[in-house]
């Protein structure tokens, strides 16, 4: 798959009941390699569930590229995230990765961008915080727009990626397109999809055009005519 990066998911798609086995089978696949030049990343349950201890006593050496973490409000959660992974053993170069999804994470999102230096990146989860909002899902993306852009705010203020979420609708293709082209103005680094189907219209939105490419082309062109010439 054309993809930058792949999430293996120990949460929300994950019943109750089989949370053992797919950490089990999560680790497995990644120590087993075979992803090519994709980043892997696991993410974990929650730090309030009963399973976030297990998933990383589980995951925390199988070689995954970053640990994402759901449900983060604070920077207290971050710094409990980064204690988890020291205590079970995580290399101390890999990253942690958070979801933002929850209003209390929103008011907060400075303080967690800058909590700790494990952070690298911020993922939107604009599933579970427009539920929490209790927003109207629009084309606009009206009632996430705000918080959307605090997290890209707070990437840069402190030098971290930010991934918008996921768009739900496997049959909207023009909405996924518009939805992709939003996120990419707003500044994110690419988007997280939930279908391979997905893929190339993200991949499309997140990269830079032939008109763009042009542009950039040209003004490198006539920078170095002028610098050759000594003018400014």
């Amino acid at each position: 798959l054309p993809a930058a990066g792949l999430i293996l998911d120990l949460e929300d798609s994950v019943a109750p009941e089989a949370k053992d086995l797919a950490r089990r089978q999560v680790a497995a696949a990644v120590k087993a390699g075979g992803f090519g030049p994709r980043e892997v990343i696991v993410r974990v349950n929650g730090l309030d569930t009963p399973w976030a201890v297990e998933d990383m006593a589980v995951v925390a050496a199988c070689g995954a590229d970053a640990i994402l973490f759901p449900k983060i409000q604070s920077a207290a959660d971050v710094l409990q995230a980064v204690e988890l992974m020291n205590r079970t053993g995580v290399p101390d170069q890999t990253p942690l990765w958070i979801m933002a999804e929850t209003p209390r994470c929103i008011l907060n999102i400075e303080a967690i961008a800058s909590a700790n230096r494990r952070l690298r990146c911020i993922v939107a989860g604009t599933s579970d915080l427009g539920r929490e909002l209790r927003t109207r899902y629009t084309p606009a993306r009206d009632g996430v727009y705000a918080s959307l852009a605090l997290m890209v705010l707070a990437a840069r203020a402190h030098g971290l990626d930010a991934l918008d979420g996921v768009h739900l609708d496997l049959a909207d293709e023009a909405g996924l397109a518009t939805v992709c082209e939003q996120g990419r103005n707003m500044g994110f680094d690419g988007k997280t999809l939930i279908h391979p189907r997905q893929i190339e219209t993200a991949n499309r939105a997140f990269a830079p055009n032939d008109a763009e490419l042009q542009q950039a082309r040209t003004v490198v062109a006539a920078w170095n005519e002028a610098r050759a010439q000594g003018k400014g």
